[in-house]
This record gives C-alpha cells, sequence and structure tokens, in this order.
C-alpha cells in the first residue's frame, strides 16, 4: 500500500510537471480581481470566524499546493505586509511560482519543493493557510490536514477544499471510464489527451456522458481534459465525510468560503411557510446536518470549500443582537477589497447622478440578491474609504446629508438618523462589505 501511494504521488508530481497548473500568463496581474482578493483576504476568514479586524502586516501565510503561483500572487496582493511561503510537489510548479513573485515585485516569498506531509521540517507556524485543489488528490486527506494543523498557530485558519462526490460525479465516472482504458495507468501526457478527444468525438451526441460533461471548444486546451477527465489521484466525499475529517484531524469547521450559497433555506419557496414537519425539526440540526441536507437536495457545488481552524473558536454577539450601548462604541471598516479608487469613484458617481450604489457588484460570492444602497445615504459611507470610522460619526455625517437635519437637529432626528445607518451597516455586514467592531 505504502509503495502504492509512493507511485501515485510521483504520477502526480510528474502530471505538474509537465503541465504545471493553473495556466495563466505571467505579466496578469489580480488587483482588479475584487472577488477572489476578499476570498484569499486572512481579513475575510478571520472577521468570519471572530468577527474581529486583523492587520495582515508581518502575517505569515502558506499556499501548500502553490502550483505555478497565481494563488500565491493573489495572496500577496489582497494581504500587504504579509510573507507568503509557497510548496508544491512540482519542481517546475515551484520555479514558475518564484518567478512570478518575483516579476510582480513581491520579495518577501519563499518557494519549496515538498510534500505537504514535510511540512513541519519548516520550523515555522502559519497564521494562514491555503491549500487550493490539493486536499482531495493526497492518498489520505487527514495526514495532509494533520500536517496542516502541526504548522498552524493557534488562532490560524486553514482555507482548503474538497471535491463534492454528487456535484463531481459526471467528472468521477469520467475518469473511471479511461481508467478502465488504462488512460490513467501512467502520468497521462498529449498522447492520452488526444485519445480522450477522439473517443468523446466518436460517442453520440445523445450520450450521457458526452450530452453532460463535453464541451468541444474547452477540449482544445489540453489543460482542461487533465483537470477534468485524466486527473490522477481525484476522489469525492459526502458533507458527513467531510466532517468525519475534521474531526479525525482536532479540526473545528468554521464555514463554507462561499457561504451565501449553502443556505438551506434558500432551496424553499417560502423560508417562512414551510410544511410542519420541516418547520419543527430544521431549527434542532446542526451546521453539518444542514450542509448535508443541501448537497441532497441541490448539488450544485463541485467544491466542498471551506474554513477551518484549530478548535476552541470565541464565541461573539452577532450584529443583530448588539445593544444600543455596543452601536454607541462600534467602530465601522470597509472590507479592504472594496476600499480602492475605483469602487470610491463609482460610489462619487452614483451620488452624483441620484443613482443607486449597487455594491454587491464587485463582490458576488457573499450575496445571492444584488445589494444597492439608495444614494442620499450612501453618501455618509465616503468617509470608510480614508480609513475606519466611529458609527457615531457615520450618522452625524448622515444628519448632516439629509435636508430636514440640516435645521432640525433635535433628539428624535438624532435617534431616527442612528436607526437608519444601523440599518444599512447591519445589511451591508451580512455580506462581510463593511466589518464592524464593538
Amino acid at each position: 500500500m505504502e509503495n502504492q501511494e509512493s507511485d501515485l504521488i510521483d504520477q502526480i508530481r510528474q502530471q505538474y510537471d509537465y503541465a504545471p497548473y493553473p495556466r495563466i500568463p505571467l505579466e496578469k496581474s489580480p488587483e482588479s480581481e475584487y472577488e477572489l482578493l476578499y476570498l484569499h483576504n486572512l481579513v475575510t476568514a478571520y472577521y468570519f470566524r471572530n468577527r474581529k479586524v486583523v492587520n495582515t502586516q508581518g502575517k505569515l501565510i502558506l499556499d501548500a499546493g502553490c502550483g505555478s503561483g497565481y494563488k500565491s500572487l493573489i495572496l500577496a496582493t489582497a494581504n500587504p505586509g504579509a510573507k507568503i511561503v509557497g510548496i508544491d510537489l512540482s519542481e517546475e510548479s515551484v520555479r514558475l511560482a518564484r518567478h512570478r513573485l518575483q516579476y510582480h515585485g513581491f520579495e518577501n516569498a519563499e518557494f519549496y519543493v515538498m510534500k505537504i506531509e514535510e511540512l513541519p521540517s519548516l520550523g515555522v507556524e502559519f497564521d494562514y493557510i491555503n491549500a487550493d485543489e490539493v486536499l482531495y488528490l493526497l492518498p489520505d486527506a487527514v495526514v495532509g490536514l494533520q500536517a496542516m494543523k502541526s504548522v498552524l498557530k493557534p488562532d490560524g485558519i486553514i482555507r482548503t477544499n474538497l471535491h463534492s462526490s454528487i456535484g463531481r460525479s459526471v467528472m468521477l465516472r469520467a475518469q473511471a471510464a479511461f481508467r478502465a482504458m488504462g488512460l490513467m495507468n501512467q502520468t497521462p501526457g498529449e498522447l492520452e489527451v488526444e485519445i480522450v478527444r477522439e473517443i468523446m468525438d466518436a460517442l453520440q451526441d445523445a450520450i450521457w456522458l458526452k450530452a453532460v460533461s463535453w464541451d468541444a471548444d474547452r477540449a482544445k486546451d489540453e489543460r482542461w481534459i487533465m483537470v477534468n477527465y485524466l486527473l490522477l489521484g481525484d476522489k469525492g466525499c459526502s458533507v458527513p465525510e467531510l466532517f468525519a475529517l475534521l474531526r479525525a484531524a482536532d479540526l473545528d469547521f468554521i464555514s463554507m468560503v462561499a457561504w451565501s450559497r449553502w443556505d438551506l433555506m434558500d432551496v424553499f419557496k417560502d423560508p417562512d411557510d414551510l410544511p410542519p414537519f420541516l418547520a419543527m425539526s430544521l431549527p434542532e440540526t446542526s451546521v453539518e446536518e444542514r450542509l448535508h441536507l443541501f448537497e441532497l437536495f441541490h448539488p450544485l457545488h463541485r467544491l466542498f470549500d471551506f474554513w477551518c481552524g484549530n478548535p476552541g473558536t470565541q464565541a461573539f454577539v452577532p450584529v443583530a443582537e448588539w445593544t444600543e450601548a455596543d452601536w454607541q462604541s462600534a467602530r465601522v471598516h470597509l472590507h479592504p477589497q472594496l476600499r480602492n479608487s475605483q469602487t470610491r469613484e463609482d460610489l462619487s458617481n452614483s451620488i452624483a447622478s441620484e443613482m443607486p450604489f449597487e455594491i454587491s457588484r464587485y463582490i458576488t460570492v457573499a450575496t445571492l440578491a444584488p445589494v444597492a444602497i439608495e444614494s442620499t445615504i450612501a453618501a455618509c459611507l465616503l468617509p470608510l474609504w480614508d480609513g475606519p470610522q466611529s458609527a457615531v460619526s457615520l450618522v452625524q455625517k448622515w444628519l448632516k446629508i439629509r435636508a430636514e437635519a440640516v435645521v432640525n437637529l433635535d433628539p428624535a432626528a438624532q435617534e431616527t438618523a442612528f436607526d437608519e445607518v444601523k440599518e444599512l451597516l447591519t445589511r451591508l455586514e451580512v455580506s462581510l462589505y463593511v466589518l464592524l467592531e464593538r
């Protein structure tokens, strides 16, 4: 068994030496990819777990399975002042990743050719670990999780993912077919890719596997075939199996990364009018059970993309339950990935044209429905582009903006303004567009 696992790992290494992933041009910068930066910013994960804003300066971030380095570049861009350490099995991938970070001017980065199991040899602990599209390739995912946990700081966070056995079922079945034909006995290459093309082209269009998985245009890209039809080591799991892996590694589940896309209530026509059985039983279900029901009802996602961390997460008071005293002392931050010149210019233009400001268009993964702010009250958010503000100061700005408040600053007007700002901030905090600290 040990020899078989070693052979598989070596074949995977050869596969990525032959075809490093992702194939993204060296000169491409992620600076305007707000959503990717949002998801890979330590601020997002840390706030989601602790409801506190963390400074990324001096943080240590690991990109485990860095590939050709584009995610490492995203991590470096999203987390100013952090040091990036990347590891990968593939020597060619590490070479490309190192070159990519240097090309974009990030000198505080190191890359090593090593397996995840060898992480303790680095002799450091990390604030954040990104292991993207890696865990499901390992012979034993628990070993990979345990290795990352061993180098995770007590309050550190791991972002990783596993393939869903339901959401990935089509490609897993395709791999089984080509494995049965002997195309995956060794490291697949150009010949095997061409054979896959020929076989899929030869199938009738109505044949299930071709109808639901094949895209003739995308199939022109060798890499697309390699990472789907010929991906060595690929495997899927269910939500219960995911939670079992975390328990075996002594890690706590924090959340799915795209949490808004996993809300069980969204699968029902009217969440406020459920059948009696569901209305009584669902409030008592655990996070694991709710996610499992979601995957069974609506297997939308190829990946279980999630955050996890060491046990013992501190409890926090949800913003919806804050007292008046909490709000009076609250500090408001704009999410770092929204705090840029383009979004500020767009907000200013919305205010000038008296058009709603659709803040969700920059980061859609955090919400299912568009989030728009009426232009007048949106103006009170402008100071957030200069830095964090107190909730009280935003209320004062809103009072000055309201035409009637210019001549009427009585207590009733103050109270109304505070309620309106609280409602706005609470709505934006749900998607982490603004971050609120007591």
